[in-house]
């Protein structure tokens, strides 16, 4: 995801939290939504609860327990309710002065509300909104969450945060279960089947993505092996997060099999040069 050969250097985020929104009405009776509009579902006490408690450890994360004097914080949501009543709950840990902003829409085309809410017309799955949802509809989720990172980069690239180089920068996003998924899916380019296997986030559960040593972000660097695998990412997986949370210039992912075995299931004996087998 990264261009670490660009030759205008970025000012990064240290991390890019992914934060799924507290316990909605919705979750614990999916009848809700046949008397309520899905962008209308409240928070439950509960829900209401659990953001603030969220609050307080992303808050613990971004400060280094209390040790970084250094850093800010810039939000994104979906315009969602449950997600801006957990992002209103999730703020009230944080000093004023630690905040830089927060955007409910990206640029003209609202890619934040396309690719967090996935308003496109697109079916869901009836547990579409619990643990275990999985995904319906072709690649039209992939299409938006695409258009959101671009724009999360132009944000980026352009400074249009007003990231003071000084300060470590936290971009905390507060988003919907599945779309986390599908952001994670198209951030580190897992495959549908890889994606399958993910766990959806419990209700105000938290993803940390954080640079690793040369300009990576890798789910390792903050969670341990033992989560990542009860997410449900596969032992290959998690070696590349490792990779890219410890990886230097000279490194290439490339030469993790996974990548290539993720599309043969094995190679001619011969190679190219005596005529036979593969065909240059």
């Amino acid at each position: 995801m990264l261009d670490c050969a660009s030759p205008r250097q970025r000012a990064l985020p240290k991390r890019i939290i992914l934060v799924r929104h507290g316990e909605s009405a919705g979750n614990i009776d999916g009848t809700a939504y046949t008397t309520t509009p899905d962008n209308k579902i409240p928070l439950t006490p509960q829900g209401i609860d659990q953001a603030k408690q969220a609050g307080s450890r992303i808050c613990h994360v971004v400060s280094d327990a209390g040790a970084s004097s250094n850093w800010k914080v810039y939000f994104y949501v979906s315009p969602y309710l449950r997600t801006r009543s957990t992002l209103r709950e999730i703020g009230r840990a944080f000093p004023r002065n630690r905040v830089i902003g927060a955007r409910r829409n990206v640029g003209s085309e609202n890619r934040i509300s396309e690719g967090f809410c996935l308003d496109l017309g697109v079916q869901w799955v009836a547990a579409s909104q619990h643990a275990t949802s999985k995904w319906e509809g072709g690649g039209e989720e992939l299409e938006a969450s695409a258009g959101f990172l671009e724009s999360l980069w132009r944000d980026i690239d352009m400074n249009r945060l007003h990231h003071d180089l000084s300060n470590d920068l936290n971009l905390i996003i507060v988003s919907h279960g599945l779309a986390i998924r599908v952001f994670l899916m198209k951030w580190f380019k897992w495959t549908v089947e890889q994606f399958e296997y993910l766990n959806n986030l419990g209700n105000c559960e938290f993803r940390v993505m954080q640079l690793g040593n040369e300009g990576e972000y890798s789910l390792a660097v903050h969670h341990s092996d033992e989560e990542m695998l009860e997410w449900g990412l596969s032992p290959e997986m998690i070696a590349d997060q490792r990779w890219r949370a410890h990886s230097t210039k000279v490194d290439s992912n490339e030469k993790c099999p996974w990548y290539l075995d993720t599309f043969f299931d094995q190679f001619a004996d011969s190679n190219c040069e005596d005529g036979e087998g593969l065909q240059c």
